[in-house]
Formats: structure tokens, C-alpha cells, sequence
């Protein structure tokens, strides 16, 4: 209310995209995809790299050359869903990953792809 100068009253949505702010859950999953891009390339915490295993298939796919995650399986909808080693893996089955060659050009393709996603 304070940046915008709108009322109690007024929806939240257009206000985020005017200001290029994404809403809460969208970043999230920038967070999320910041730190798979980060621990692909080395750059993140090796806990978070091993929290995440790459898809190893048996036959020669197209697809062996796309640093594809393995989705775990999870028991629990509830908190097994939220988990990293879940949500990570379901989440980075983009392009995106292969496309950004720095972490700066990464985010500003991210969150041009969630900006989309999330006011279109």
C-alpha cells in the first residue's frame, strides 16, 4: 500500500505486476530453481547436491544429454510433495537450465518465465 498508494481494498495482483514483484508461491519456486541451477554447476552447498540425483536411463534416449532429475518417489502429499528433493526435480524439467550459462543471465530468464506464468 505504501509503494503503490492504493487502498486496503484494492486487489494485490496488478499492483505486483506493475512493480515486477512475482507473487509468493512463484517465488518460491525461483528460489527452488536458483538453487538446482546453483548445485548443477557446482555453486551451492554440497548438502544441497546431494540432495538431488541425476536421471540415468539404460538405453541411449535423446533426453540422456538434458541434466534430467530423478523425482523420488514420496508417501506423503501433505509435507513429502514440499520437500526439496521432491518439488526441485518436478520443477527444473525446462529448458532453462541448459540455455542460461551464469547464474545472472539464469535469473533473469527465470524470472522472465515466471513473470509470464504467473500474469498472463
Amino acid at each position: 500500500q505504501l509503494l503503490s498508494k492504493s487502498t486496503r481494498r484494492s486487489h494485490i495482483t496488478p499492483i505486483l505486476s506493475s512493480l515486477h514483484w512475482l507473487q509468493v508461491c512463484f517465488r518460491i519456486d525461483f528460489k527452488i530453481l536458483l538453487l538446482v541451477f546453483k548445485a548443477l554447476h557446482g555453486q551451492a552447498p554440497i548438502c544441497i547436491g546431494d540432495l538431488l540425483s541425476p536421471y540415468e536411463s539404460d538405453h541411449c534416449l535423446k533426453s540422456s544429454g538434458r541434466n534430467l532429475l530423478t523425482v523420488p518417489e514420496s508417501h506423503l502429499v501433505t509435507k513429502g510433495d514440499r520437500a526439496f528433493a521432491v518439488r526441485a526435480p518436478k520443477l527444473c524439467q525446462s529448458e532453462l537450465l541448459r540455455l542460461a550459462k551464469s547464474v545472472s543471465s539464469f535469473k533473469s530468464l527465470l524470472k522472465t518465465v515466471l513473470y509470464q506464468k504467473a500474469f498472463s
